[in-house]
């Protein structure tokens, strides 16, 4: 579905634009993921994106403007994904189980060595960019949020067990998670990862 510029970012000013936007960024995200944000070139990323750098300017800005309105995308996207995998379980410790499973299939194989652009800035970008650590700071503050409240939910419907603490499982698995999507970069197997989710289950019982 063609989106209108004016609806990714504040920034992006003037007639909508006839391009689809959601997939040229979808294309910029491949290319980020893959090549990092130093290494990617702006002629990589119009090439990428089937945009003259002209339009590319025009619309974000640079190429910095770029990843930013890549990234608020992916996030929006996966978040989605995760919904409709959480909405599937019929309690929250089945919810929990569905959202640590989405990240060990996300850690493994072509989509496993690109790895999370989340993670990713959070590596290469957020101790020299303060936007984007702010980005990458209100993703995991939600993440972890997300974590605790199913544990709370989970511990009122009795399918979690209350002996355990809340914050501190909520903060063990936030980084169980992300590091599943560093060490997926390695090309790990599906059943692999899916073995280290299930031992991260235990955490709840």
């Amino acid at each position: 579905m063609t989106t209108h510029m004016q609806d990714i970012s504040p920034k992006l000013r003037g007639r909508p634009r006839e391009f689809d936007v959601d997939a040229a960024l979808d294309a910029a995200l491949r290319v980020f993921s893959e090549r990092g944000y130093y290494a990617a070139s702006i002629s990589e990323l119009t090439e990428a994106m089937g945009l003259t750098a002209g339009s590319v300017y025009k619309a974000f800005g640079d190429k910095r403007g770029v990843f930013l309105a890549v990234f608020d995308r992916y996030r929006h996207v996966r978040q989605q994904l995760i919904d409709e995998s959480l909405a599937k379980a019929p309690n929250a410790h089945e919810k929990l189980r569905s959202l640590v499973a989405f990240f060990a299939e996300a850690s493994c194989g072509e989509i496993g060595r690109r790895g999370c652009l989340v993670v990713g800035s959070a590596i290469e970008l957020a101790l020299f960019d303060k936007e984007v650590a702010s980005r990458v700071s209100v993703a995991f503050d939600f993440d972890e949020r997300r974590i605790r409240d199913l544990i709370l939910l989970g511990q009122a419907d009795g399918s979690v067990s209350k002996h355990i603490d809340p914050e501190s499982t909520a903060c063990t698995l936030l980084a169980l998670t992300k590091g599943m999507r560093v060490i997926g970069k390695t090309g790990r197997k599906t059943e692999h990862m899916l073995a280290v989710a299930e031992t991260a289950m235990k955490l709840l019982n």
